[in-house]
């Protein structure tokens, strides 16, 4: 599974700039800051170099952890590596080999578009790991479900442009 550091990057940047969009007071950052019990004075008073340095990590490691998922590629090499009982090229005359060059043959080039990242990142990772994690969150801090609804719609939105890009973009 060859990486394309140039979409991880492109794709670390999607939270930054859908924030920016997402959190506006003109889309959803009013009622965010109700429901989150945020204030300008708080925001005023944040180091932003640090918060969106360490947001862009973080966004780094994410696409990093999505690039392989959202094509199936990590799947498809764990299984054979462990089918082949720990060797990272099957040998092509094995089961597994030809099953392997049957899939890159086969299936593979049709995980490869923005509309299977788009859906594994929204469906897989957005609905099915951050709701779950931001709804017990929210239900320990006492939140409600604006809180919830905003914040974990911004993730899968987020998410599955992620994986989008890079399931496309090879």
């Amino acid at each position: 599974m060859a990486i394309n550091f140039l979409a991880l990057l492109v794709a670390a940047l999607v939270p930054m700039v859908l924030g920016f969009v997402w959190y506006h007071p003109k889309v959803f950052g009013t009622a965010w800051m109700a429901a989150a019990g945020m204030t300008e004075e708080k925001i005023k008073g944040s180091n932003m170099a640090l918060i969106f340095g360490l947001s862009f990590l973080f966004a780094l490691m994410l696409a990093f952890v999505m690039h392989g998922l959202a094509t199936h590629d990590a799947y498809v090499e764990g299984a054979t590596y462990y089918a082949e009982g720990g060797a990272q090229n099957p040998d092509p005359n094995s089961e597994v080999g030809k099953w392997m060059a049957f899939y890159k043959e086969n299936l593979a080039d049709s995980h490869y578009n923005f509309k299977h990242g788009l859906v594994h990142g929204a469906m897989l990772f957005g609905l099915m790991l951050v709701l779950p994690v931001f709804a017990t969150n929210a239900l320990f801090e006492r939140k409600g479900f604006k809180y919830v609804a905003i914040n974990a719609g911004y993730w899968m939105v987020c998410l599955g442009l992620m994986s989008g890009i890079l399931a496309a973009w090879r």
